[in-house]
């Protein structure tokens, strides 16, 4: 998929619909001129409901949906009869959305499953008719209720991706080279920065036919968390991953400094991100001999596994994906 059919975040204006107005109505018929109340009910306004999609993994389909509009639901009628619903408007997004009121920043809804339903924006109301409102000392109610309002705003869609290990790195620190090769997706990869814009997913084959997803994120630089280049929308993918690998690689100049301005951004972003699980995988390892590996596992955190791995030999590969499986598969609480 081209770079700019990636969408993960829209704007759109809502508006559930409103509730039918009840009636005022007495009953008629051949012997009867002027009987009982038997105004009827008006209708609940459509609900505005967002779906889980499983085949879906971008917003672009609501791209141009700028006004979402249900239906009013519709006036009561004689002989107590409630009016027609609204009809619902449902939305369909990718798992991991996230609904939010864009005048306070309030979540209001978040779809993790596929098939989940969740009523974001709950019709009005229909009004009660006059049948409601017979009483033995009023037997003949002219009252019945109008119906109540639909809920109306701006809202915004936000899309984190749901994968179960992140890629973190610089740009171009081969993290695009080392997904191609451990999954079966295919990003665009070239030795100048930024060459991923936008998430990338991929399934990596285990072992008795058994997968873990792994993103490959557009790369950090120092200042994201502060908005710089692709600042907030890369951070936000990470918080849902369960693991993060980081990917140093071997031409890198200081690899603990590296770690160190990674690892800050993620916490000056959201410091919750540190409590995730690390790995941190040296690339490029090929052009490195014994000696070289040794220093350079003396500057990275001893208490944070390291691997050294070459996505074009598939040096270490093996031993890297076992070490994310076991972490993904760690009992709870451990």
């Amino acid at each position: 998929m081209e770079k700019n059919n990636f969408i993960d975040y829209i704007r759109i204006f809502c508006r559930s619909g409103h509730g039918g107005a009840g009636v005022k109505h007495f009953r008629q018929d051949k012997l009867t001129s002027k009987g009982g109340p038997d105004g009827g009910d008006g209708g609940r306004g459509g609900h505005i409901i967002l779906k889980g999609n499983a085949q879906l993994w971008t917003l672009l389909h609501l791209r141009y949906f700028k006004n979402v509009l249900a239906k009013n639901g519709e006036r009561g009628m004689k002989q107590n009869k409630t009016g027609k619903d609204g009809e619902d408007i449902i939305i369909e997004v990718p798992l991991g959305t996230i609904a939010k009121n864009e005048e306070t920043g309030e979540t209001e809804a978040e779809i993790l499953e596929d098939g989940q339903e969740i009523v974001w924006m709950k019709g009005g109301r229909g009004g009660l008719g006059n049948q409601h409102f017979a009483t033995p000392t009023n037997q003949v109610p002219e009252h019945c209720q109008p119906g109540e309002d639909g809920i109306e705003g701006w809202k915004q869609l936000e899309l984190k991706v749901l994968a179960d290990v992140g890629l973190v790195g610089f740009p171009n620190a081969g993290k695009s080279t080392l997904l191609s090769v451990i999954t079966a997706a295919k990003p665009k990869i070239a030795n100048y920065a930024f060459t991923t814009l936008t998430p990338q997913l991929g399934m990596v084959e285990y072992r008795d036919g058994k997968s873990f997803c792994i993103a490959d994120l557009p790369g950090i630089i120092e200042g994201a968390a502060e908005g710089k280049g692709l600042g907030h929308r890369f951070l936000r993918h990470i918080e849902r991953n369960s693991c993060l690998l980081f990917l140093i690689p071997a031409d890198s100049e200081n690899y603990k400094k590296e770690f160190e301005i990674l690892l800050n951004e993620l916490k000056e972003y959201n410091e919750e991100m540190l409590q995730k699980d690390f790995i941190i995988a040296v690339s490029k390892s090929d052009m490195l001999d014994d000696e070289l590996k040794k220093e350079i596992s003396k500057e990275l955190p001893q208490n944070i596994p390291h691997y050294f791995i070459s996505s074009i030999t598939n040096k270490g590969l093996t031993e890297l994906k076992d070490a994310l499986w076991t972490i993904l598969n760690k009992p709870v609480g451990s």
